[in-house]
């Protein structure tokens, strides 16, 4: 196939933004060649965060604050919790490649360079397989190492509790 993938909108870099596939055009074209598919960045960033999350070793994404903010936002009815897929995730997408940025919390006692080798892998066979984007970088920042004591919802004791 003799698709393009040029830029639609913008971005932090001069060819980021909108991905657009097009294609050849005209009678003498193959019909899957006929047109122009535009991918946004936020395809290929939950693309991104749910091939990442899919790696054994990955407790959450997300630095910190963000993750508290998006816990309190998905608490709140009406608030929108769909952004929880794409948290910590930040892509840029040009015309022919993406890169990807990840913030990840990993579980205590994992490899942490298996786990990034890992995430790396999944990462760019999903996107590259979706979206026919070649990921170029996956950057990937370990923010915390999520421990069994750490769980939310921990029961507290019942002293001062009023019942």
């Amino acid at each position: 196939m003799t698709d393009n993938i040029t830029s639609v909108g913008g971005g932090s870099r001069p060819d980021a933004g909108v991905s657009a596939l097009q294609g050849r055009t005209g009678a003498g074209a193959p019909a899957e060649t006929r047109g122009k598919t535009t991918i946004a960045d936020g395809v290929v960033a939950k693309i991104a965060g749910m091939a990442a999350r899919e790696v054994p070793g990955i407790y959450n994404l997300g630095a910190g604050m963000a993750r508290a903010f998006g816990a309190m936002r998905e608490r709140v009815p009406g608030a929108g919790g769909g952004g929880a897929v794409t948290r910590g995730v930040k892509v840029e997408v040009g015309e022919r490649q993406a890169a990807v940025d990840l913030d990840v919390v990993v579980e205590y006692g994992v490899s942490i360079v298996d786990v990034a080798g890992g995430v790396r892998t999944n990462v760019i066979s999903a996107v590259e397989r979706m979206t026919g984007l070649e990921v170029v970088e996956v950057n990937i920042a370990v923010d915390d190492v999520h421990l069994l004591d750490d769980e939310e919802g921990q029961i507290e004791p019942d002293e001062g509790r009023v019942r």
